[in-house]
């Protein structure tokens, strides 16, 4: 969809008043390639964003009211002096009143957090539309796409000077404190920072861009939906973000240290310290709260603490391996290797219980076409339980025909574009 072809659906007449200034953003989705779950425990990520985005056009509203169009969604309108200017926990109950329009915290959040974070009142309001081509639901960030496409369009509309990691940064607290989501920050830095064709790499410290990675012109990565729905607010990605900070915290990390960068070898000494599972009540009763500020306990919830603990350690050697072997000569040698990584990162997602049947299905025809298909490794994405499978092919001829095989009837995702930091913000008129 361009600019253009957006004001010009229904949705944006009966939305925007003619004859004035419409501020368009973009952002778009990404293929989590590597680091995945890894990100909130500090580990190097290597994402990839996608051709899929979202557009968000804004006009302001000289009214202080908020208006909100989604096409497929509800509508949502309320008066920002409402909610803009809560607490983060009385924000998220707002939002949650209605399940209708619920999904409107992705968007009007921003307000939130700008004003919590930024210290901004808004006068005006606004009127937004947002369509996007980035599939919810599917392990591939629309939550971000959405986030950033907002927050981007926010800033330019009421001239607010953002920075591109301050933008993905308090796109992140939309998500973990307005929607109550636990996601790390890879997601919304891919779709503000990325680059078309490029991995970007983040080492996740808690957001420093490290140099993007060149995509070798032999091989390609694509994204194949699993048929099976992912949402990072599932009780699965939150238990085994909750038991790695449970494990932080009885291997004796303090605050500011990062369990992904703890030593395998120190890790493997130590690992008997750790209980295979712990109840949260157990835990709670011997050390009180983790240090992490975006989940809490479950003093019923039994946690695979040992695994989920092991998982960023071994994850973040993977991740520095697969960047390194990007920069080698091609050849199946190094092809083989990077397969066998993203092997070693599904095969690990299964074990702290975020895999599934879709995801598995997916990764096993992708072994079963192999090198002589010139398909070389797969693994599930984001935080799992569903969603996409990112695969790695030689590019074009007989490989191409072996992913559609594996992908059947579901869809692929292949293309790239850059982030909104890279997108020239447009100013349309409404007609």
């Amino acid at each position: 969809m361009t600019p253009e072809a957006l004001l010009a659906l229904p949705e944006a007449s009966g939305l925007f008043a003619k004859g004035r200034a419409v501020v368009v953003a973009r952002a778009p989705g990404r293929l989590d390639v590597m680091g995945g779950i890894a990100d909130y425990s500090g580990s190097l990520v290597l994402q990839l964003p996608l051709a899929e985005a979202t557009y968000a056009a804004l006009q302001r509203d000289p009214e202080p009211t908020l208006q909100i169009a989604s096409l497929g969604c509800a509508p949502f309108q309320a008066p920002l002096a409402e909610f803009a200017s809560l607490s983060y926990d009385d924000a998220r109950a707002f939002f949650r009143r209605e399940p209708a329009t619920s999904w409107a915290a992705y968007a009007a959040g921003a307000f939130v957090v700008l004003r919590r974070e930024k210290s901004l009142g808004f006068a005006d309001g606004a009127r937004i539309l947002i369509a996007s081509d980035v599939p919810p639901g599917k392990g591939v960030s629309s939550s971000a796409a959405l986030e950033v496409a907002v927050m981007t369009a926010i800033a330019a509309a009421f001239d607010i000077a953002l920075e591109p990691r301050e933008t993905a940064l308090l796109c992140q607290k939309v998500e973990n404190r307005v929607v109550g989501a636990p996601c790390g920050v890879m997601d919304q830095m891919t779709a503000v920072c990325g680059e078309k064709d490029r991995l970007l790499a983040l080492l996740c410290q808690p957001a420093e861009l490290r140099p993007s990675r060149a995509i070798p012109d032999d091989i390609a990565f694509y994204g194949i939906d699993s048929g099976e729905r992912h949402a990072v607010s599932g009780s699965d990605y939150t238990s085994v973000r909750v038991a790695a900070f449970m494990g932080h915290r009885l291997l004796g990390l303090g605050t500011g240290d990062y369990l992904a960068t703890v030593r395998q070898v120190d890790f493997e000494r130590r690992a008997r310290e750790l209980p295979e599972r712990m109840r949260g009540r157990d835990f709670l009763e011997r050390y009180g709260e983790t240090t992490d500020g975006v989940t809490r306990v479950d003093p019923d919830h039994d946690y695979a603490v040992r695994v989920c603990t092991a998982h960023p350690v071994y994850e973040n050697a993977r991740v520095h391996r697969f960047a390194e072997l990007l920069a080698e000569p091609a050849g199946d040698g190094r092809d083989r290797e990077l397969g066998r990584l993203m092997y070693e990162s599904h095969a690990s997602y299964g074990a702290c219980g975020l895999g599934s049947p879709g995801t598995d299905r997916i990764v096993a025809l992708a072994r079963e076409a192999g090198a002589a298909q010139g398909v070389f490794g797969a693994k599930i994405t984001g935080g799992g339980s569903g969603g996409t499978v990112a695969l790695l092919a030689r590019r074009g001829g007989e490989s191409r025909s072996a992913v559609s095989r594996i992908a059947g009837t579901h869809k692929v995702f292949q293309g790239s574009s850059s982030g909104a930091a890279s997108f020239a913000i447009l100013f349309l008129e409404c007609p």
